[in-house]
């Protein structure tokens, strides 16, 4: 009697998930199920199932899918070059990363993701879709290339790329790596020998900053400060995020929320400066605060005041930020609280304190505002 070999299932207890997984992809599975779904004995819902698992390789093996495999290779080679950016004659890409630039213009502000490609000729950022070529500029154009660490609004920090290539604005970009980014411009641009300032003066960003400025007014300094905004309606005196200017004419702070500046006062209306520390309760506990003491001046020729601040007994507003360099610009304002200008009476120079607070100590001219009060000017002989 011829014996027959009968294969029968075996159990492998070694046997893993991955292994599982790799045998359905290399072998394929096949589902062929038919289902009915009674209820008392009466067939209501009837289910055909064909169902084939397994690898592209095995599908493809097995004439499966090949229509479907072959439009989308097709469609693939077509769309491929959109996925990079269109290059010039000889020119050759030496890095990539991802990355991206702040848009504002009107009321448009975003971050606008690509590609950063640093070629042998240009630098651009490049976006697949839609397909687009953000920003681009030469070496030629490029003078001064900055990074500066700055605590984004989810409080992480992130060292944030300022390029100088336009003679008003800078570009503000992040990317992955900024100073592999900034080290391979830098290199380029030696290589070229193209000059580099590589701590250039950083001007306002936004466009709506740039609209308050007078003409011939520039920025010299600028910090994110947070500012205890007087009452409004049935809110009371609350700390707002915005940020801090230092012109050449002015002191101006911008709220962030509302779009526009909520404090501004010249420099003729500095009295004083100080730093105080404040326990402003909750969670913040004490900190420092930087105090900046104002005149209340009402001289038409001069820009007024803001009247918002809170007045004290001695005739003085104060206003008051927080911040992370108040220490700095304590410093920095207090210089100009003892700034001398040209009496309008006589012009002769003096303090701009005593000019408001007192009157010109070489005539009779007195501020406006002395002369409402009643008083006169202390006369001093000249020299």
């Amino acid at each position: 009697m011829e014996a027959k070999s009968v294969l029968l299932p075996q159990r492998e207890t070694k046997a893993t998930l991955v292994d599982l997984l790799d045998r359905v992809l290399e072998k394929g599975l096949v589902l062929n199920a038919d289902i009915i779904i009674s209820v008392a004995g009466i067939p209501l819902i009837g289910i055909n199932l064909r169902a084939a698992l397994a690898g592209m390789e095995t599908m493809l093996k097995y004439g499966v899918m090949r229509d479907w495999d072959e439009q989308t290779r097709e469609w693939e080679r077509k769309h491929a070059r959109r996925r990079e950016p269109p290059l010039l004659a000889d020119e050759q890409v030496l890095l990539r990363m991802y990355g991206s630039h702040w848009y504002s213009k009107g009321i448009y502000r975003a971050w606008r993701p690509g590609h950063f490609y640093l070629t042998n000729k240009r630098l651009l950022l490049f976006r697949t879709e839609p397909a687009e070529v953000l920003i681009e500029t030469s070496f030629e154009s490029i003078t001064g290339l900055a990074i500066r660490r700055e605590t984004h609004f989810t409080g992480v920090e992130r060292d944030m790329v300022y390029l100088m290539h336009d003679p008003d604005l800078p570009t503000y970009l992040y990317a992955e790596k900024p100073w592999q980014l900034k080290e391979a411009i830098e290199e380029r641009m030696a290589a070229l020998g193209l000059p580099l300032e590589k701590n250039p003066f950083i001007p306002v960003l936004d466009e709506e900053i740039d609209r308050l400025l007078g003409e011939g007014e520039r920025i010299s300094a600028d910090a994110k400060m947070w500012y205890k905004a007087p009452p409004a309606g049935i809110i009371g005196e609350t700390w707002r995020p915005g940020r801090l200017y230092l012109t050449s004419k002015r002191l101006f702070w911008w709220c962030n929320e509302d779009r526009k500046a909520l404090f501004e006062v010249p420099f003729a209306r500095i009295m004083g400066v100080r730093v105080e520390t404040r326990d402003l309760g909750g969670i913040i506990r004490e900190r420092p605060i930087l105090v900046v003491s104002c005149s209340n001046g009402h001289d038409p020729l001069e820009v007024p005041f803001d009247p918002s601040t809170t007045l004290r007994a001695d005739g003085l507003r104060t206003a008051l930020f927080a911040g992370e360099e108040v220490a700095e610009w304590a410093r920095a304002l207090g210089s100009i609280a003892t700034k001398t200008e040209t009496c309008p009476g006589c012009g002769r120079p003096a303090p701009v304190k005593q000019l408001l607070g007192e009157g010109c100590p070489c005539c009779d001219w007195v501020s406006p505002r002395l002369r409402k009060k009643g008083l006169k000017a202390k006369l001093v002989p000249a020299e």
